[in-house]
C-alpha cells in the first residue's frame, strides 16, 4: 500500500508539474498574440483596405481631430474633378495675404501666373499653403464659397463628422474630421489617375513664371524617398505610393498614406502624432508599423473564379436537353482575409431570382452569390451557362392559358347578361339626368 501511496504521490506532482508547463505555454501564446497589435502613440489612426474598405486596425478612428495639411486631399480632388488642369491662374492678392507667418508657403506673388497642374504639383509635394489658396480662389472665388464646396462634396461622401473651413488645413476650431473620414476621401481620391499621380510625386519643378526663376521641392512624405541620413533612412517604406503629411502646434503630425504590395492596396491614417526619441518623426515610423501590421496579418485571396459554377438549377419549362443549366460567377470574388483563417471557411449565399423559367438566354443574369465576411459584402452575378429552350408541352400549355384567358374576356364582354344589364341601366340613368 505504501508503495502504491508513492507512486500515486508522485504521479500527482507530474501532473501538476505538466499543468503549470501548459497554462504557462498557453499564457505565453496569448500574449504573442496580444504583442502582434501594432502599439502606436498616434491619437487616431486607421488602417483600411482600399479596395472593400474593410477596417483592418482601428485607434479613435471616430474621434474628431484637426487634420493639418492632410486637408489638402480634399482641395486636390476638387480642383481635378472642377478645373482644366492646364488653365492659367493668375495669384489674387487676397489669396496669400491671409497665411499666417509659420506656415508652408512656395511663396507665390501678387499676379505671378501658374497653371492649376503646377499649383496642385507644389500643393501635394511641399505642401503650399498658398498654392491651396489660390486654386480655390480659382475654383469658387473665396475661401469661404470654397469651404462650401468642400462641405458638400464631404455631405456627398456620406462623412457626418468632418466639416471644412478652409483648403489648406490651417488652424481652425470648426476645421475637424475623424482618421475614418479621412481615410474614406482618400479611398475616394484613390480612384483618379491624376490624383494618384499627384500623391506619389517624390519632387516637382515650378518652371520660370513672368514674377520668378525656376524653382524645385521635394516631397514632405518621407515614406516615398530613400535618404541615407541616419534620421530620414528611418521612414522610406518600399511599398508607399502615396500620401500627404500635415502639421499644426494644435494638430500635430499627421499623415495619410497609402502602400500597394502585390496589388494590396491599403490605405492608412495617424493623427496627432508626438515626436519619438532621438528626435525621430512618428508619424513616418507608426504608419510603417500599421502597413506592416496589415500585411502580416491579412491577405487579399481569390475566393472564386470568373465562370466557375455557383450552383445548378432544374430550369421549369425547359426542354430535356436544356432544363438542367449551370449558373457561372461573372466576375472573380476576391477578399480580404486574415492570414490564420482559410477561405473554406466561408460559405457564400446563393440568391435566385423568383419564378425561373424557360425560355432563357445563355448570359442571363438569374442570380447573385454573396460573401459576407467581417460585415463586408463580396459578390458577383450568377449567368446562365447555356440557353434553355422551351419544351414543346410547356409551350402548347402556356398557348392553350392564352387561348383560354382570351376566350374568357370575350364571352365577358359579348354574353354576360349580368354585366350587360348592368351597363344598360347605367347608360339610361346617364340619358334620364341629361
Amino acid at each position: 500500500m505504501k508503495g502504491l501511496k508513492l507512486i500515486m504521490k508522485k504521479t500527482i506532482k507530474l501532473l501538476s508539474v505538466i499543468f503549470l508547463i501548459l497554462i504557462f505555454i498557453l499564457n505565453f501564446s496569448i500574449c504573442l498574440a496580444s504583442s502582434d497589435m501594432p502599439d502606436i502613440t498616434a491619437e487616431a489612426a486607421i488602417l483600411i483596405d482600399s479596395s472593400s474598405g474593410k477596417i483592418l486596425y482601428g485607434k479613435n478612428e471616430n474621434e474628431r481631430m484637426y487634420p493639418a495639411s492632410t486637408t489638402k486631399i480634399l482641395t486636390a480632388i476638387l480642383a481635378i474633378e472642377n478645373c482644366n488642369l492646364n488653365d492659367v491662374v493668375t495669384v489674387p492678392y487676397e489669396a496669400i495675404s491671409s497665411i499666417p507667418s509659420g506656415y508652408t508657403v512656395v511663396p507665390l506673388q501678387v499676379g505671378e501666373q501658374l497653371t492649376v497642374y503646377q499649383l496642385l504639383q507644389v500643393m501635394m509635394v511641399h505642401s503650399a499653403n498658398d498654392a491651396a489658396n489660390v486654386l480655390a480662389y480659382h475654383i469658387s472665388g473665396s475661401i469661404d464659397s470654397f469651404a462650401t464646396v468642400m462641405n458638400n462634396k464631404i455631405a456627398e461622401l456620406g462623412l457626418k463628422n468632418t466639416h471644412f473651413c478652409n483648403p489648406s488645413g490651417q488652424h481652425d476650431e470648426n476645421h475637424y474630421t475623424t482618421a475614418s473620414d479621412l481615410a474614406i476621401i482618400m479611398q475616394y481620391c484613390m480612384k483618379n489617375s491624376t490624383f494618384r499621380s499627384l500623391a506619389g510625386l517624390k519632387s516637382c519643378i515650378l518652371p520660370s513664371t513672368n514674377k520668378s526663376s525656376e524653382r524645385v521641392f521635394t516631397t514632405t512624405n518621407d515614406l516615398l524617398t530613400y535618404d541615407n541620413r541616419e534620421v530620414a533612412s528611418n521612414y522610406y517604406y518600399p511599398y508607399a505610393i502615396a500620401g500627404k503629411t500635415g502639421y499644426t502646434t494644435a494638430a500635430k503630425n499627421c499623415l495619410v498614406s497609402v502602400s500597394n504590395k502585390d496589388d494590396f492596396e491599403l490605405i492608412c491614417v495617424v493623427l496627432s502624432v508626438g515626436i519619438y526619441p532621438n528626435n525621430l518623426s512618428g508619424k513616418f515610423i507608426e504608419t510603417k508599423k500599421l502597413f506592416d501590421y496589415g500585411y502580416s496579418n491579412y491577405m487579399i485571396k481569390k475566393l472564386r473564379e470568373k465562370d466557375a459554377i455557383a450552383t445548378s438549377i432544374d430550369v421549369t419549362g425547359g426542354t430535356k436537353e436544356t432544363k438542367n443549366l449551370d449558373l457561372l460567377l461573372s466576375n472573380d470574388i476576391t477578399a480580404v482575409i486574415p492570414q490564420n483563417v482559410s477561405d473554406e471557411s466561408y460559405e457564400p449565399e446563393i440568391k435566385l431570382e423568383d419564378n425561373i423559367s424557360a425560355p432563357i438566354y445563355q448570359g442571363q443574369i438569374l442570380g447573385k452569390i454573396v460573401y459576407n465576411i467581417d460585415g463586408i459584402e463580396y459578390s458577383a452575378d450568377l449567368k446562365a451557362a447555356h440557353n434553355v429552350d422551351i419544351s414543346s408541352f410547356f409551350k402548347l400549355a402556356i398557348q392553350t392559358v392564352l387561348v383560354i384567358l382570351i376566350l374568357y374576356f370575350l364571352y365577358l364582354l359579348l354574353f354576360d347578361d349580368s354585366k350587360n344589364k348592368k351597363y344598360r341601366k347605367k347608360f339610361k340613368k346617364n340619358s334620364y339626368k341629361m
